[in-house]
């Protein structure tokens, strides 16, 4: 191969590479493979929810037996139930806790109002639909020592449930009155955290708030007492998303799903091009190989 072959190959060569390389680089800038978060800012979000029927299989209370006088708060209320719903156990129409059903079966710490307490636990599904009440049972809480029903703590929510990502705040709302202000609220979130302890000066609603390290399902108890002794419980069920065990401290937002989406659209435009720019190229090369044939000269 002569030198002015040589150097023809070479230019030809560095051509095509810059052809190549071009390509390569417009189709990273295009994001060939993209990484997609949703919710995107300027994506338009649906939300909804697919309809099933509620639960018709009804919970039972096995514990405390009907008609039964207690002498003792706290009480715990236990029965048999349908496993993964929800059972909101109510007391005179007030809710009073709730657990999640594991095994077929539940287990509630309530304390009770002086007096007659009609108790009653329905079932939960993840769309909030009720089975039928449970069997209804009555039982008495003699409160020889504090027979002024306003002397009893209560507490309640609107939130039998609440969830958060681990890492992230759980807050949660609960309303307290009956007793004397101040009350000292305790905490135990069922992780095996030390128990937060609260102030609260005054009846009403206050915030709790904690952060699950990792995925699963709590059992929380809160414990309130006033300035005379007298004490009151709340049991509810805190739920840190995820897959239960997984150890997910200091994740990131677990809502937002990744997906890989190929952009073929570029190749449909380069593609084309780059076969058309070498045709042109391979065309210019013949005519100017003509043109120095034709001139009597070295076409190469």
């Amino acid at each position: 191969m002569t030198h002015k072959k040589q150097q023809n190959f070479i230019k030809n060569l560095r051509v095509g590479l810059l052809f190549v390389l071009a390509l390569i680089f417009v189709l990273v800038l295009s994001g060939f493979a993209k990484a997609v978060v949703n919710p995107q800012e300027d994506g338009v979000g649906v939300e909804g929810k697919i309809s099933a029927p509620p639960p018709t299989a009804a919970p039972t209370i096995s514990s405390p037996a009907n008609s039964r006088t207690i002498t003792e708060s706290p009480v715990t209320v236990t029965g048999i139930c349908q496993t993964n719903l929800l059972v909101k156990l109510f007391k005179n129409n007030v809710f009073a806790g709730s657990a999640l059903c594991q095994n077929g079966s539940y287990s509630i710490v309530a304390d009770l109002f002086s007096g007659s307490n009609e108790l009653v636990v329905r079932a939960y599904d993840d769309l909030d639909q009720s089975s039928p009440d449970s069997n209804v049972v009555v039982v008495t809480f003699a409160d020889g020592n504090r027979p002024d029903t306003l002397a009893r703590i209560t507490m309640t929510t609107i939130f039998a449930k609440r969830g958060a990502d681990p890492g992230k705040d759980l807050a949660w709302p609960i309303s307290i009155s009956g007793g004397s202000a101040p009350y000292a609220v305790s905490v135990d979130w069922g992780d095996g955290s030390l128990a937060d302890v609260y102030s609260v000066a005054f009846p009403g609603e206050f915030i709790i708030k904690h952060k699950y390290e990792q995925s699963g399902i709590y059992r929380v108890l809160v414990k309130a007492s006033d300035v005379n002794g007298a004490v009151g419980y709340l049991q509810i069920t805190a739920i840190a998303n995820g897959t239960p065990g997984q150890d997910v401290a200091g994740a990131e937002d677990k809502n937002a799903t990744t997906k890989v989406r190929i952009l073929w659209q570029p190749m449909l435009v380069f593609i084309p091009l780059l076969i058309t720019t070498f045709w042109l190229g391979k065309r210019y090369e013949l005519l100017r190989i003509k043109k120095r044939f034709m001139k009597g000269e070295d076409p190469f």
